[in-house]
This record gives structure tokens, C-alpha cells and sequence, in this order.
């Protein structure tokens, strides 16, 4: 028989994911809980899209690369559905094959069209944008990159010049809700 050491999680301890630990509610998990642990099982992650609403771009996002990779889940908005999933997909590929993703990066293989930058996403916003990653985790602390893309230019929203409309299309996650420039991602 073979004893295996249970995943740990950013703080050092075992994984809390909906598959690594059972909380006693699997029979009452929904079909969105489901798909996940099968793509999670099947791919090492899921992505989660999300419509544009309310005023705000769609995202997209990932739920299971911390679990299967060690390596931090992925955000992407204001692109077109397509494009989020083909860049957090790519990145995720990059991770499982042993190419670490950390804040900081400049990365130019997430899509042919531009390179992005990864930028650390502060855990104040988890509940606010990532709610599904949440119920797969079951509790933060856990690692999530906003994957930010630049303007025609090759800038980036907070540098100078940069097309305003970056600003409206992606939010600037690094930074509390608290410190957020006001607009329609703090409201």
C-alpha cells in the first residue's frame, strides 16, 4: 500500500478543495461544483466565464491549477469570451508543464495577438469576481494572477498613455477594493 502526502495549500497545509477534503455536503453540491471536479480531474483545471453585466466586461478565470499544479489560478477581463479562455488555457499549459507563472511576468506565450502581465490579485476581491473558485477552495488564502493585456501600443493601463478605455475593461486588482480608482468594478 502506498501513503501519499496530502497536497498542501498556500499557508502549508493539506488542500481544502471540494476533492481533496469532503465536507459532508458532496451529494448537495450544484452542477456548476460538478463540472468543475470533472474538468479539474480530466484537465487539471476548469474555466469559469463570466457574462458581461451590470455595466461591467466579462472575465474568465480558472479553478484548479493551485490544486493540480501548485500554481496560481488566472484572471483575464474585457476580452472577448474566446480570447479569456485561449490565454488563461495557454498560461495553464505553461504551469503544468513546468513553467512557473508568478507575479511580475511579462509573458508572451498566453496569445500570438500581444504579451500580458501577470499582476497578483488581492484577496479582497476573491468574493466580489471569483466566487466559484471559492466554493471549489472552501477558504482563501490561495494564489490568483490577473492576467492584464496591454493597448495597441504595447502599454499597460497605468502606464502613460495608455488607451483609457484599459482602465474600464480590466480592473486593477493588485489593489484593495479600498484603494481601487472609483468606477464601476468598486461600485
Amino acid at each position: 500500500m502506498t501513503i501519499t502526502a496530502p497536497k498542501l495549500d498556500v499557508m502549508g497545509s493539506a488542500c481544502r478543495c471540494i476533492i481533496c477534503h469532503d465536507y459532508g455536503d458532496r451529494d448537495r453540491l450544484g452542477n456548476s461544483e460538478l463540472r468543475t471536479i470533472v474538468h479539474v480531474k480530466e484537465y487539471g483545471w476548469s474555466v469559469v466565464l463570466i457574462a458581461p453585466r451590470d455595466g461591467l466586461p466579462g472575465w474568465a478565470f480558472t479553478t484548479g491549477l493551485w490544486h493540480s499544479h501548485r500554481s496560481p489560478e488566472l484572471a483575464v477581463f474585457g476580452l472577448e469570451p474566446y480570447d479569456m479562455q485561449t490565454i488563461v488555457n495557454n498560461l495553464g499549459d505553461h504551469a503544468a508543464a513546468g513553467r512557473p507563472l508568478t507575479a511580475g511576468q511579462e509573458r508572451r506565450d498566453a496569445t500570438e495577438r500581444h504579451a500580458v502581465l501577470l499582476r497578483p490579485i488581492h484577496d479582497r476581491w476573491y468574493d466580489r469576481l471569483l466566487v466559484e473558485a471559492l466554493r471549489f477552495y472552501r477558504r482563501p488564502p490561495l494564489p490568483f494572477l490577473q492576467v492584464v493585456w496591454p493597448d495597441e501600443g504595447g502599454r499597460y493601463p497605468w502606464q502613460s498613455g495608455s488607451d483609457p478605455r484599459l482602465s474600464a475593461a480590466q480592473p486593477s486588482l493588485w489593489l484593495s477594493p479600498d484603494t481601487h480608482p472609483r468606477g464601476s468594478w468598486t461600485s
